[in-house]
């Protein structure tokens, strides 16, 4: 290629990626009106925060006792990395925002951040600037990558700007040097820092660097002095990780519901991340297996497309492999779909905390798009054709439901102190449960969402989690002991016919009596206990 023409196909590349951090500064300026609500993950992050905001130490979450309300206790929250909530406290310390806003910042930031990260590294591992471009912007037309705007989903967007940056550096290196040995050791922290599963990312990644840096041939010396050199800052990185953080609380991959399970969705939900994350089909289906909202197939449908979507990514592997003629992107797209496959087969065997959920898989289906769209590049023009309308049905899916998100941001959304959009309450009963968080400054306030807490400013405020039918399950988790001053707890209407509030006034809280019912709507209730 002459220099001429990779100018030209510089500017093109350049001139490309412009369309999407354009369309990403528009919606954030959207979003930054009407601020989005907040998955339950980052509403957990947010209260650390908020505790911090209120004298307490470093990602330390404080709330009354359970074994008597009248003093606070707090725990460091392990269960989620810090990112999430760190990030947009510096925005809310930087520009004088509100949680939402703040929260927008970070979204806008990232995302800007991870569509040049991949864009660098998908050239770095040889693609020519215009197929990395269309594969950025190909990721831009995805419905995860516009869901922060509407949900924001703290580790998630942190982790995609990190992501491709990491993985350039994984790649930037030949050799062993001071500069490669500190950029190991930093890596681990950086991207625990975006996201916990970072760190499985982290070590597919040296897996990676280990294999590029490496001779072809079989100088076992080298392969053996590499990986040793690679292994000790990576070591000191997960063990700083582990002693300061990890160990002083429990995290998902120590919880498991007990016994081993193999069905059909433990190997096919990895085999078939590549599709169910790379081209959104987890997101466009509602959650083909984790669906909190319902199911949008019957279980005989779900397993037939299973089937079908995992079939389809091994094809598409293989054809990548057989047909991109760029080593270091094979590595880095086998490496990873074999690491995420071992590490999440094992762990839905285990059943371990971890949901079935493409988002998961984020990373293998981002690396999936660029040996796409290379194999579609040289492809006869009906399959450019096909894949033109699945890209179109693709963006127009996340178009629409952003829309649709921001209408009910905008014109339905309870906004509060903390400006994020609250889904489980109405504006009568926020009114009031701020009019009282006014007026009060020695109450406890109940919510069974973590996020309506952030709300409250004067007082202290507890998170338990929802009722269900077996509303005897985990007592000890609901108990909460002793006195301190008027308790609101603040409940949907369903929990007076399902025994939800019977439970929670007869045994939840056992220092309080005669609680008194404040029905501010036909949707919510606020008992009083004094």
């Amino acid at each position: 290629m002459t220099s001429k023409s990779s100018i030209r196909e510089n500017k093109w590349a350049f001139i490309i990626l412009a369309v999407p951090v354009l369309v990403t500064f528009i919606t954030g300026a959207y979003s930054f009106v009407a601020p989005p609500a907040i998955y339950p993950d980052p509403s957990w992050g947010f209260q650390v925060m908020r505790s911090m905001e209120h004298g307490g130490a470093f990602n330390m979450l404080v709330g009354p006792d359970t074994a008597n309300i009248a003093r606070d206790s707090g725990f460091f929250l392990t269960w989620w990395s810090p990112g999430q909530y760190l990030l947009p406290y510096i925005f809310k310390q930087l520009f004088d925002v509100n949680t939402g806003q703040a929260s927008v910042f970070t979204s806008v930031l990232c995302e800007i951040t991870g569509l040049f990260g991949f864009f660098a590294f998908f050239k770095k591992v040889g693609f020519k600037p215009v197929i990395a471009a269309l594969s950025v912007v190909f990721i831009a037309s995805q419905l995860f990558y516009y869901i922060p705007f509407a949900f924001y989903n703290g580790g998630e967007v942190i982790m995609f700007a990190y992501a491709g940056w990491f993985l350039y550096g994984c790649f930037h290196f030949k050799k062993v040097s001071p500069l490669m040995l500190l950029f190991v050791l930093v890596a681990g922290w950086a991207g625990f820092f975006s996201k916990s599963s970072m760190m499985l990312v982290y070590a597919a990644g040296l897996f990676c660097m280990w294999i590029n840096m490496s001779p072809q041939r079989k100088d076992y010396a080298a392969w053996i002095k590499n990986g040793i050199a690679i292994s000790i800052p990576f070591v000191i990185s997960v063990a700083c990780i582990y002693i300061f953080f990890l160990s002083r609380g429990e995290n998902p991959a120590s919880e498991s519901s007990g016994g081993f399970r193999i069905i059909w969705e433990t190997f096919l939900f990895p085999i078939g991340s590549p599709l169910l994350a790379g081209f959104s089909l987890d997101e466009l289906t509602h959650g083909l297996i984790y669906h909190p909202d319902g199911p949008m197939f019957s279980p005989a449908v779900t397993t037939i497309l299973l089937i079908a979507i995992a079939a389809g990514s091994v094809a598409l592997v293989w054809a990548i492999v057989r047909l991109v003629p760029y080593r270091q992107y094979i590595i880095a797209l086998v490496a990873f779909y074999v690491v995420f496959f071992l590490f999440f087969g094992q762990a839905f065997v285990r059943q371990l905390a971890i949901s079935y959920e493409g988002r998961h898989f984020r990373i293998v289906g981002l690396l999936i798009v660029p040996g796409a769209i290379y194999l579609v590049d040289n492809s006869r023009i009906y399959f450019k054709a096909a894949f033109v309308f699945i890209w179109i049905f693709i963006a127009w899916q996340s178009i629409s439901t952003l829309h649709r998100e921001y209408w009910y941001n905008r014109e339905e959304g309870i906004h509060g102190t903390s400006g994020i959009t609250q889904q489980f309450i109405d504006k009568p009963t926020l009114k009031y449960i701020l009019q009282a968080d006014q007026r009060q400054r020695n109450a406890i306030f109940v919510f069974i969402s973590a996020d309506l807490g952030l709300e409250i400013q004067n007082n202290r405020f507890i998170t338990i989690e929802p009722i269900g039918a077996d509303v005897g399950t985990n007592y000890d988790d609901y108990t909460f002991k002793g006195h301190a001053g008027p308790l609101y707890i603040l409940l949907p209407s369903e929990y007076e016919t399902n025994g939800g509030a019977k439970f929670i006034m007869q045994k939840c809280f056992p220092g309080y009596k005669n609680f008194e019912p404040k029905k501010l709507t036909s949707d919510y209730t606020v008992w009083i206990g004094k």
